[in-house]
């Protein structure tokens, strides 16, 4: 059974989405194990607990560095023996601390089709630049801010009467679908990573 933890600072919904696909059985041989928040009132925390998963808060402003608040959430993923760490709506840059420990086994999901449109508010940043598609993106996380290899990504179209929010509410359906997706795979043992590219495997 592989151990995920789960690694959030908001509402959540993509931890649910993944938390009912496990508990559906669409996600088969894998457990959330642990969910950490470095923001204290975060729903996503409980909506873990509503689950019977543990749920810590980590306030980073209580650790000196962000190495020795890293190396404080690394204690906690090798307590919970993590196989698998998810980003899921969290807020902070991943530094080399957790990074060389999970590159590989850490994936994040970006509200766009990248490269196109990194960091913060990337709906209302393609909202804005015009695009007639946009999207998600499931990636491997790596050194940079949403560039590491990409695992999948799924389109949706911009329509004409879209506000950046409708648009960012059907991306967010698509997000609830891709990132299991890609959780699946990974749990399958069906990803490689050749340097920039993912190979998936067929069963």
């Amino acid at each position: 059974m592989k151990k995920i933890a789960v690694l959030v600072s908001g509402r959540g919904s993509n931890l649910q989405a993944i938390i009912d696909n496990i508990e559906s059985g669409y996600i088969k041989g894998a457990v959330i194990a642990l969910v950490v928040s470095d923001v204290g009132d975060a729903y996503a925390l409980t909506r873990a607990e509503k689950h019977g998963i543990k749920a810590v808060h980590v306030d980073p402003d209580s650790f000196d560095s962000r190495e020795t608040y890293e190396k404080h959430i690394l204690e906690l993923l090798h307590e919970a023996k993590a196989d698998l760490v998810l980003l899921a709506g969290y807020m902070r840059v991943i530094g080399s601390v957790l990074l060389d420990a999970y590159y590989g086994r850490m994936i994040n999901i970006h509200p766009a089709l990248l490269p196109a449109f990194q960091g913060l508010h990337a709906q209302e940043q393609a909202f804005n630049y015009g695009v007639k598609v946009s999207g998600c993106t499931v990636h491997f996380v790596d050194s940079g801010i949403d560039t590491g290899p990409i695992i999948l990504q799924r389109c949706v179209p911009v329509l004409e009467d879209d506000t950046s929010d409708s648009l960012a509410n059907r991306i967010l359906v698509e997000e609830h679908q891709i990132y299991s997706e890609a959780v699946k795979l990974f749990i399958e043992g069906r990803l490689v990573i050749e340097e920039r590219k993912v190979k998936i495997k067929s069963l």
